[in-house]
């Protein structure tokens, strides 16, 4: 187990290094001259160029590339041109509103497919089952931010049941005391019920445009490992030994299909970080991923790299708990190890 969680560490620890230096590299070869951009219009070539040496932008990139992984080892994301602000300041005061986003649409997501899935491969071929399928193309076949604006569109702008697509809260509410940065939970902390169901209100329609883009992969790969357990032979002993369809179903083949599901689930997830971009953007969520596009239209370089090296350290760690589920779902994993 040691030998494996090492290797996992090891290249963990390489693909971060990677994404330091394609980012990087990325980021220089973007159209666009940053200090032009932040001198002006009217700035005449001598200013533009003092801007330049002032940011530094005026040494050889492998210099440049030397002391920004000096300042990240120092845990100095570099100061955000656009805001004023280090960038790390702006990524943590902002992570909570994604964050609190991604993980509600994902909830959501998991709440209506993996039962759905269930249902579909218990009772193949049947109406639920047709459902699933339109589910899973509609969700495959709609690009997220189309279904953010027509979701705004029928429920804020014809039907006038939603809020408008405005950021977390209303304008009249102020934001709860800051715990967790997650307005729902810190407004139950601060016991203020009101500001819970404003918040919770702003968020239904961005969460739910997030949960129907991924759906379609969860309820499908629910169904086909469901569908593949099912027809398994110790299911079919479970089933003659005289045990009921629901404890089949959910102590014997539910569990033995999860393996797959999860590895889903953390491919959704990472899906889900990207999707986020468009999302905060379509209902203006301030969050990292509107933050990063607002930096990259303005050729802001420190506020990219640091919201693509975050997401990276997120992806990473989620595949070191997904490896680690592995083994507390199937013990196979763990004598492997």
């Amino acid at each position: 187990m040691f030998l494996r969680m090492s290797k996992r560490l090891g290249i963990t620890l390489f693909s971060i290094a990677a994404v330091i230096v394609i980012t990087f590299a990325l980021t220089r070869i973007l159209p666009g001259d940053t200090a032009e951009y932040f001198a002006g219009p009217a700035a005449t070539k001598e200013a533009i160029q003092e801007v330049r040496v002032k940011l530094g932008l005026d040494k050889p990139k492998y210099q440049q590339f030397i002391r920004y992984v000096q300042d990240l080892s120092r845990g100095d994301f570099g100061q955000s041109l656009t805001t004023g602000q280090p960038v790390i300041r702006d990524l943590t005061s902002r992570l909570p509103a994604s964050a609190e986003l991604t993980l509600a649409g994902l909830i959501v997501s998991i709440l209506i497919a993996i039962p759905l899935g269930v249902l579909a491969a218990v009772k193949e071929g049947s109406f639920i089952d047709h459902i699933s399928r339109v589910v899973a193309t509609a969700g495959v076949s709609l690009p997220v931010f189309f279904t953010g604006l027509l979701l705004s569109y029928f429920f804020y702008f014809k039907l006038g049941w939603a809020p408008s697509p405005l950021g977390r809260l209303d304008i009249i509410y102020s934001a709860p005391p800051q715990v967790t940065g997650f307005y729902l939970i810190d407004s139950l902390i601060a016991g203020d019920f009101e500001i819970f169901w404003a918040a919770l209100k702003q968020l239904i329609l961005p969460a739910a445009t997030l949960a129907i883009f991924s759906l379609a992969p969860i309820t499908r790969m629910t169904r086909a490992s469901m569908l593949a357990v099912l027809s398994s032979d110790f299911v079919r002993t479970a089933r003659a030994s005289g045990l009921s369809t629901r404890k089949v179903i959910l102590a014997y083949a539910f569990r033995n299909a999860l393996l797959p599901v999860i590895t889903t689930l953390g491919m959704v997830f990472s899906f889900l970080l990207g999707a986020n971009v468009l999302v905060e953007k379509v209902f203006a969520w301030p969050g990292i991923g509107s933050y990063a596009v607002e930096a990259l239209i303005a050729s802001d370089f420190a506020p990219v790299q640091g919201f693509v090296l975050v997401m990276a350290v997120m992806y990473v760690l989620l595949n070191l708990m997904i490896d680690l589920l592995y083994g507390v779902i199937d013990p196979r994993v763990r004598m492997a190890a």
